[in-house]
């Protein structure tokens, strides 16, 4: 059975390495979408999912050592988690303890690429938000069934204004 812990515990920290690569990646995305830097949000995105891709390899060298533990210990799949291995090996307390310590690392690091997330979510969201603001206004405005123009005598002025488009296609 040790070697199959071994195999967990190097899908791990394989993990872990890629998870650790992964938070700076989500901080350059917030200033990204600060700056509203389309082009930056894009590259930042791709590497994302090439790391992903990559943490997916690790995820299935997991899921099939936490299977073959399972299936050592004659245990159904659902009842089988990290903890509960950890808990199986008081008899191997270095594979325990070093069991222990990747999942904590692990946790810590996932816990700060979750609240990373989260802000870039939000930040998404205000960005959204801003910009279908600013739909509406351009929209509301280009609707008014008049405009109110006054000139230097604070008395009304008919000046047409153009309804044909948004934009001034002369700059």
């Amino acid at each position: 059975m040790a070697s199959i812990i071994d195999e967990l515990i190097s899908a791990l920290e394989g993990e872990l390495v890629l998870y650790d690569k992964l938070i700076p990646l989500a901080e350059s995305k917030a200033v990204a979408i600060i700056e509203n830097d389309l082009e930056r949000l894009s590259e930042v995105t791709q590497d994302e999912q090439n790391l992903l891709d990559e943490i997916t390899l690790f995820e299935n060298k997991r899921e099939k050592s936490v299977k073959n533990i399972k299936d050592v210990l004659n245990r159904r799949e659902e009842d089988i988690n990290l903890d509960k291995i950890i808990g199986f090996l008081e008899k191997q307390p270095e594979e325990q303890g070093r069991l222990k310590a990747v999942q904590k690392e692990l946790r810590a690091v996932t816990d700060r690429l979750r609240h990373i997330n989260l802000q870039n979510k939000s930040l998404i969201e205000e960005s959204l938000d801003m910009i279908e603001f600013s739909m509406n206004l351009m929209q509301s405005t280009r609707m008014a069934p008049e405009n109110n123009n006054y000139n230097k005598r604070a008395s009304f002025s008919d000046a047409s204004v153009s309804h044909t488009g948004m934009f001034d296609a002369k700059q």
